[in-house]
């Protein structure tokens, strides 16, 4: 029996996380296709002719017509077309609001601009000696830290997510000294985040040398450049015993 429940443990590890990401994949399939495919004319979806509906048809399509539309505001008569699109939404007051905080958002979550949150770090919350783990966003001038900033430790906005959902969280802006900064990358922090704390990032080994200094990675290869080589031992090869 405890062989029997090792290997049903084994194959749910397996088939769980294949199955959960089929799941996710095909519902992400259907509600695209819920959206688009009433607008395909019946002569030019395949469902009118085959006996089957074809899933996956209505996010082929989508995909073509977002190309299709970056390729026209890429050009002149396109961007005029956005940008006059764009001054109607501004003359409405509370599309306007909407639509500019989702865009800006897009914007720097697409783009390649380092405006994005780029470490990880902790910071204590909701009591000293509770430590809550927090994406450090860029350091940026802004009215807050005009207010608030003290002489030779700013203010970092940082982003405390919530488990398990890390699209949900809180806003705070705390001081740089206040906030340990950890050697994880954002994709490491998520998945903490995620698992509740169950999938957690490799930890290197640290290796010191005679001088008192730290060198990131293996114990028996540490990287090279990164500072003095540890003291090797000064048996050589000749002086070992012959086995």
């Amino acid at each position: 029996m405890t062989r029997l429940r090792n290997y049903f443990l084994t194959g749910f590890i397996v088939c769980a996380p294949l199955a959960i990401t089929a799941y996710i994949a095909w519902s992400f399939i259907g509600w695209v296709d819920s959206w688009v495919k009433p607008y395909i004319p019946a002569r030019y979806s395949p469902d009118t002719y085959l006996p089957v509906p074809v899933p996956g048809f209505g996010l082929i399509v989508a995909l073509i017509l977002i190309t299709l539309i970056g390729f026209m505001t890429a050009n002149i008569v396109g961007r005029a077309i956005v940008n006059f699109g764009e001054r109607l939404l501004g003359r409405m007051p509370l599309v306007r609001g909407i639509y500019g905080s989702l865009k800006q958002i897009f914007q720097t979550v697409l783009s390649n601009k380092g405006d994005m949150f780029h470490q990880v770090g902790l910071v204590e919350y909701p009591r000293k000696g509770v430590w809550s783990l927090v994406f450090v966003a860029s350091e940026k001038e802004t009215e807050i830290n005009q207010k608030l900033d003290q002489e030779g430790d700013p203010l970092i906005a940082v982003f405390m997510p919530c488990t398990p959902n890390p699209t949900t969280g809180f806003l705070m802006y705390v001081l740089k000294s206040d906030i340990v900064l950890l050697d994880m990358t954002i994709e490491d922090g998520a998945k903490l985040i995620v698992s509740a704390g169950l999938v957690a990032p490799e930890v290197k080994a640290k290796i010191v040398t005679v001088n008192g200094e730290r060198i990131d990675g293996p114990l028996a290869n540490p990287p090279v450049g990164a500072g003095p080589q540890p003291a090797r031992s000064r048996r050589t090869a000749s002086s070992r015993p012959n086995r």
